[in-house]
């Protein structure tokens, strides 16, 4: 779990989020939603120290990691998956995998790897038959259930996941969000996930935090929150409220 406590996190001399409270139970989804520029993004990079921040975050064992450095927060276990994929596109499926072991390899053997490894290739079996392809010849929603399988790898006691539907086509998407149930589910790891897709978001997490201009302006039970037009109407827009529409599952 992780509890976040009056967090503000700074661009330059911008502070962009503005006095942020919110808490990931161990165990559970918990979603970010709101409009672009609300910044959604922005507090996942706070989380995992890639931007100036002030405030407490707390994980299970009351560390506050607001002093930490990103590879410290890695290696604590909070992984973070960025907008974008970002996979290494010339290096293999396995490589890639390969390299969200870098922070625990070499104390735990070739042995436990492998067994990391399987896993993966039994959560995404489209990976184990290309693991020796190019990431960058694999296609989009490929490259997003890479980009997750290296966080695996990365042994999480919590994942950041931010965007993960974005530019997929709808049946991919689906796919894609029953993995992240099924991560959540068998491996026990709490996961934060930032998602424009709101309703189809709410329909896997248990808790909804609505974010607008760095702040949280409303919060509660995905399922008191989802289906209330009002809410969605006035801290997401029209434009958000026809996409929820069309993306419920």
């Amino acid at each position: 779990m992780i509890s976040i406590q009056n967090l503000h996190a700074y661009y330059g001399p911008i502070e962009v989020l503005k006095g942020i409270d919110v808490e990931v139970p161990q165990g559970e989804i918990t979603c970010l939603i709101g409009n672009n520029g609300a910044g959604k993004s922005t507090l996942l990079k706070a989380i995992s120290g890639m931007i100036r921040r002030s405030g407490s975050i707390f994980t299970s064992d009351q560390t506050n990691i607001i002093n930490k450095r990103p590879t410290e927060i890695a290696r604590m276990g909070i992984v973070h998956v960025p907008e974008g994929r970002h996979v290494f596109p010339g290096l293999t499926v396995e490589e890639n995998l390969a390299a969200g072991a870098i922070n625990w390899h070499g104390f735990f053997g070739r042995q436990s790897y492998q067994n990391e490894l399987e896993e993966v290739y039994e959560l995404f079996p489209r990976l184990k038959e290309r693991r020796k392809q190019l990431s960058w010849s694999l296609s989009g929603g490929e490259q997003q259930m890479l980009a997750m399988g290296r966080g695996i790898m990365g042994r999480p006691n919590m994942l950041l996941l931010d965007e993960p539907s974005m530019g997929l086509a709808p049946v991919v998407v689906t796919e894609l969000f029953e993995k992240i149930v099924e991560i959540n589910k068998q491996m026990k790891i709490p996961i934060l996930l930032v998602e424009q897709n709101a309703r189809l978001a709410m329909r896997i997490c248990q808790n909804t935090y609505v974010m607008d201009q760095g702040q949280i302006v409303t919060s509660g039970k995905s399922v008191d929150l989802r289906d209330d037009p009002k809410i969605v109407q006035a801290y997401l827009g029209k434009l958000a409220m026809r996409k929820i529409t069309a993306l419920d599952i």
